[in-house]
């Protein structure tokens, strides 16, 4: 596909408000966005829930914020449909010269459209009919990892993706640090949630695993991780701290920058450990770790030995892809890699 020639646009649009993997993902096309267009000012479109993790970011020159959660609330209804057409016509006024989609959801191509940027971007292949509402439409593919997905859109508007980057924004004093982990002893994270229950290695599992690491262990999470990791703590004979639920998504990235390595499933934690170069051990079950695994060289999948998967079930009765999973097998992939 042809590149198209850009002029230092003024005012720039990343529309990019969900998940935590996808938009760690997106900080590559940021950076490479920022180097391109220095002059440029950057805002970015993203949910409530994952505002912590771009808040402050030095690329990034103002936030837009949607509360998803109140929106969708039907007592809310009145309020909402407000709150909408003002955030709309608010970024309208900003007058942006480039817009850039890196969801593909009907959502977001609305968002592209009230702007009434004259150049709208984004993929061929997105859903929900939101491709209508571009002006220039890139051929992302589907079997390609996302970050390489948003590199062709940074090719597609001149910019140059020789070197891929990922700029998180973080701020986790040494005193901070150390109220969450062992007075500066190694540690390893893990992480036993994901947005799926088929992306979910057994708790008891990891826990096994925590017991025969030589390392302690600060599990992290939400609050509907709490039970999961309640358990492992027990079954780890003490070698594991629960941690979930008590972190912001800055102190969250702080604690996994200081870690030796980190075990998890296919979740958002997994692709900032990725993006920190911190070594990744990641199970895996009905998705496909080509296209949504941990980006880079510094890392291990672990999958079972089953034909349906990878599936993209979100429901399962017969979960062997991720129950045939041994802990000693983990632990075997854990030791070769250090002893490497």
């Amino acid at each position: 596909m042809q590149r198209i020639q850009i002029n230092s646009p003024g005012k720039i649009l990343i529309i990019k408000p969900s998940s935590l993997g996808d938009i760690i993902h997106s900080l590559s096309f940021l950076n490479i966005l920022r180097k391109h267009f220095h002059e440029s000012e950057i805002h970015w479109v993203v949910f409530k829930e994952f505002e912590g993790i771009l808040q402050g970011h030095p690329m990034i020159d103002r936030l837009w914020v949607i509360d998803k959660n109140s929106w969708l609330k039907i007592s809310m209804a009145g309020n909402a449909f407000r709150d909408i057409r003002f955030f709309l016509k608010a970024l309208k006024e900003q007058k942006y010269d480039l817009v850039i989609d890196l969801q593909g959801l009907l959502r977001s191509g609305i968002i592209a459209l009230s702007t009434n940027s004259p150049l709208r971007i984004g993929f061929q292949e997105a859903r929900e009919g939101s491709k209508y509402f571009y002006t220039h439409k890139v051929r992302g593919g589907k079997n390609i990892h996302a970050v390489d997905r948003y590199l062709k859109i940074a090719d597609f508007i001149g910019c140059d993706i020789s070197e891929i980057n990922f700029p998180l924004s973080y701020n986790m004093t040494d005193s901070t640090l150390t109220n969450f982990t062992f007075n500066h002893e190694e540690y390893v994270v893990i992480v036993p949630g994901a947005r799926w229950k088929t992306k979910i290695w057994p708790p008891n599992k990891f826990g096994v695993l925590a017991s025969f690491l030589p390392f302690r262990s600060i599990i992290v999470g939400t609050d509907k991780d709490s039970k999961a990791a309640e358990e492992i703590v027990k079954i780890s004979k003490g070698k594991a701290i629960n941690l979930t639920g008590k972190t912001t998504l800055k102190e969250l990235t702080g604690i996994i920058s200081k870690a030796k390595f980190l075990i998890t499933n296919d979740s958002g934690p997994m692709h900032i450990a990725a993006a920190l170069n911190v070594p990744v051990f990641a199970i895996f079950g009905p998705t496909d770790p080509v296209r949504t695994g941990p980006y880079g060289k510094n890392n291990t999948i672990i999958k079972a030995d089953v034909q349906c998967s990878p599936c993209f079930k979100k429901t399962c009765n017969d979960l062997k892809c991720m129950n045939n999973i041994e802990a000693g097998k983990v632990y075997e992939k854990i030791i070769e890699k250090l002893n490497k």
